[in-house]
């Protein structure tokens, strides 16, 4: 079973990384680029077979380690 973890920063916290790529996109010549967030997708190869359980697991990794939950925030999909 597979698992893919979008992790971002939570609405309101500051974006350097993002705000740098908006900028170079500007010089680049790409207009009307307002704002870029960039965050990460972890993807993850699981032994587990019950969907509703890898779900459960996964997201206590993100809780636990994958994300931090203080400035982030995360989605989980399985397949």
């Amino acid at each position: 079973m597979k698992a893919r973890v979008h992790v971002m920063l939570k609405d309101g916290v500051l974006d350097p990384q993002g705000e740098a790529v908006r900028h170079a996109l500007g010089t680049l010549g790409f207009q009307g680029v307002n704002g870029v967030r960039q965050g990460k997708v972890i993807e993850l190869d699981l032994a587990a077979t019950d969907k509703a359980a890898a779900e459960t697991e996964v997201k206590a990794m993100c809780e636990k380690l994958l994300a931090n939950t203080v400035i982030e925030k995360y989605s989980v999909e399985i397949a």
